[in-house]
């Protein structure tokens, strides 16, 4: 049984690991997301008075 156990915790950790790395994959582009959406819409509204 301890053997079993330790295989479904390495297992568990394992797929903790890689939703961890594609979770932080994910976050890296939001800063360049909101930055873009924040400067587009400057320009809309600029453009819309100009």
């Amino acid at each position: 049984m301890d053997e079993v156990n330790r295989q479904k915790i390495d297992a568990e950790i394992s797929k903790l690991i890689a939703e961890t790395a594609k979770i932080n994959s994910e976050n890296r582009y939001y800063p360049l997301i909101v930055g873009s959406t924040a400067t587009l819409a400057i320009v809309a509204i600029v453009k819309l008075f100009f």
